[in-house]
């Protein structure tokens, strides 16, 4: 993980402190906190995340590889899609998941639903050339 004064750390710090709900920036998002392994490193890393749940399968969440809008994909989109599984902390709960990538018209109308709900997505959309990927995390 992180040095202790670390953004992400604090965000984490605070999810697990108070059941899954964090304050600031993402006071009353759903947020997850997603445990992968670097595909080049074999280092374990934790990445706080807003997600968006599933309407129809309660064992299916969604999360965004905005990176805020940068031309290029957060590095633990790769380790996901790598590994292909992973685990997750959503309140207090943790569990291991199926990772999969959202592609065509079932992206386009997940990643327009969670701009719709957070602007911040569609910020992040008109930022960047790139399409932001959309993975599924299903329960294993």
């Amino acid at each position: 993980m992180s040095a202790p004064n670390d953004w992400n750390t604090q965000i984490i710090n605070e999810f697990r402190a108070n059941d899954g709900k964090v304050g600031g920036n993402f006071e009353g998002a759903p947020m997850v906190l997603v445990h992968h392994v670097g595909r080049k490193t074999g280092k374990q890393s934790v990445t706080p995340m807003m997600y968006l749940a599933d309407n129809s399968d309660p064992s299916t969440i969604y999360v965004f590889a905005s990176k805020a809008g940068a031309p290029s994909n957060p590095a633990w989109y790769y380790n996901l899609t790598t590994a292909g599984t992973a685990r997750i902390e959503v309140g207090t709960e943790t569990f291991d998941v199926a990772v999969t990538e959202v592609t065509g018209a079932d992206r386009d109308r997940i990643y327009a639903e969670q701009a719709r709900r957070y602007p911040g997505f569609a910020d992040y959309e008109k930022k960047t050339t790139r399409v932001i990927p959309v993975l599924a995390l299903r329960r294993a």
